[in-house]
């Protein structure tokens, strides 16, 4: 019994690994399939016992994507550091991670079409929005966010101006990493109120 649950977990690991090459280099509708298969050397059976179908091992792959983010974001926010020092170290952390090309394509760009905006915004509530959202909170609590507005209000314009960067920096020619990297860092520096 052991080595049957050893075997299909090794199975739907290659699977998920294989799918996350092919579709950080080909997108998800370039992505067939067979090729899929082919790749990971196993039979469509094998791959209907793990997902219901490409869609959902694409979701697999966002979610361990995300998964990872999440790893990043609470390893760079460590404890001791202020709830400001805290955001942007973790905002940073986000922006690396999603800088990756594998993450990028899928997750930033990909996902929203391929999953539709709910699907997509659910895996981001429940991974790095959650944790930009506790920041900012925190932050906002101790009052070291200037804002007129809920905190959450400020969580959701962060989120975009920063899906926003990793979009930009992937997809227009001479975008800068590093300078758009910076502004994260003087975009949360200047909601600081004077005092901080």
């Amino acid at each position: 019994m052991a080595k049957n649950v050893d075997r299909s977990a090794a199975t739907r690991g290659r699977l998920l690994t294989v799918a996350r090459a092919q579709f950080a280099r080909d997108g998800f509708a370039g992505t067939a399939t067979e090729a899929i298969l082919g790749e990971a050397g196993v039979k469509r059976g094998a791959l209907y016992h793990h997902f219901r179908d490409k869609a959902d091992l694409f979701e697999a792959v966002c979610r361990e994507i995300a998964a990872e983010a999440v790893e990043a974001i609470r390893a760079a926010a460590a404890d001791g550091m202020t709830a400001f020092d805290q955001l942007a170290a973790g905002s940073l952390a986000w922006f690396d991670a999603m800088m990756r090309p594998d993450a990028r394509r899928i997750l930033v760009i990909d996902a929203p079409a391929v999953l539709g905006f709910e699907r997509w915004h659910a895996i981001d509530r429940e991974n790095g929005f959650r944790l930009l959202l506790d920041g900012v909170r925190a932050a906002h609590g101790e009052g070291a966010l200037r804002f007129d507005g809920p905190a959450d209000a400020l969580a959701v314009l962060l989120n975009g101006a920063m899906n926003g960067a990793v979009i930009h920096a992937g997809a227009v020619e001479g975008a800068d990493a590093a300078v758009l990297r910076a502004g994260i860092v003087g975009l949360l520096a200047g909601l600081r109120p004077a005092e901080a």
